[in-house]
């Protein structure tokens, strides 16, 4: 017992942990609901990034919303999203299965697989266009026909080569989340599995899988909401083409801003994206649900 306060010693009083979120919730009012809210703000004006801002009301809101673009770039950044989600979830899945294990040499792969995620979107776009170029790149080096395609000039090849890409380079984050998913489920399960008779695969589908479903939620919500702020490797990798097959809502966004010099349809191209990942996060935590049992055995 604490001879001034009375209160046992080790202990802080609990009118002081709110302020422990103090910093935190500062940072994320200056970076995060500020900007929205200018942003809100900016589309309802006309702006051309240099001049003076003048409001326009609805002006540029019926300008996006008649474009005919508009629902070409929505249906192609929900396409990239959906065929991204599957392809990289089972990778994911199976590799932090594969390297929650104990085995020395794991670690090591651990190490190398993580190593894409380090390295820059624009470089990675820029090795990949050389790579995949149908006169000097790897398919044209090697004399395999079947490489040297015109990946970036047919429309579902280049929308292809983007997925590729972007689970290439994001696939090593979410096989991070699995592999401490698995780790901390509790080993005792398995034990009675090994009891039983039940061999790994049954073990994988009637164990892994079924603890791992808040962690399935938790990479989904990061890859869907991610998956809207797709732009510098698109840009560098396609700039939306060929045609429009690649051009999402984020390169919409760009290419309205800086380049035509639109800030007030930009902007609200920027709030659409805001709300679209909004919504998609609160449907996956609906779809997940609550189960606190669960959740503790997880540990995720």
């Amino acid at each position: 017992m604490s001879a001034l306060t009375g209160r046992p010693r080790g202990r802080e009083p609990r009118s002081v942990l709110p302020w422990l979120a103090v910093p935190a919730l500062v940072v994320f009012v200056g970076f995060a609901v500020v900007p929205l809210i200018g942003v809100f703000a900016l589309s309802f004006t006309t702006w051309d990034g240099i001049g003076s801002i003048r409001p326009s009301g609805l002006t540029s809101w019926r300008a996006v919303l008649t474009d005919p673009g508009l629902p070409h770039a929505l249906w192609v950044t929900f396409l990239v999203m959906a065929v991204s989600w599957i392809v990289q979830t089972p990778l994911s899945i199976l590799l932090g299965t594969f390297l929650a294990g104990r085995q020395r040499y794991r670690a090591v792969l651990g190490v190398v697989y993580f190593v894409p995620l380090m390295l820059s979107s624009a470089a990675i776009a820029i090795a990949y266009e050389a790579l995949l170029d149908p006169n000097f790149g790897l398919g044209a080096g090697l004399k395999i026909q079947a490489l040297s395609q015109d990946w970036l000039g047919r429309p579902w090849l280049a929308f292809g080569v983007v997925v590729f890409v972007v689970s290439w380079q994001f696939v090593p984050f979410h096989t991070l989340i699995y592999q401490g998913g698995v780790q901390q489920i509790p080993k005792s399960l398995y034990e009675a599995a090994q009891l039983d008779g039940a061999g790994r695969i049954r073990q994988f589908f009637d164990i892994t899988l079924p603890q791992l479903k808040y962690t399935v939620i938790t990479s989904s919500t990061l890859m869907v909401v991610g998956s809207l702020t797709f732009f510098d490797l698109i840009f560098v990798l396609t700039e939306g083409g060929p045609g429009d097959a690649t051009r999402v809502l984020a390169l919409d966004m760009y290419k309205r801003g800086f380049q035509a010099s639109l800030m007030g349809p930009a902007s609200v191209i920027a709030v659409i994206l805001v709300l679209v990942g909004l919504a998609l996060a609160l449907l996956l935590r609906r779809l997940g649900g609550r189960d606190a049992g669960a959740s503790q055995l997880e540990g995720a």
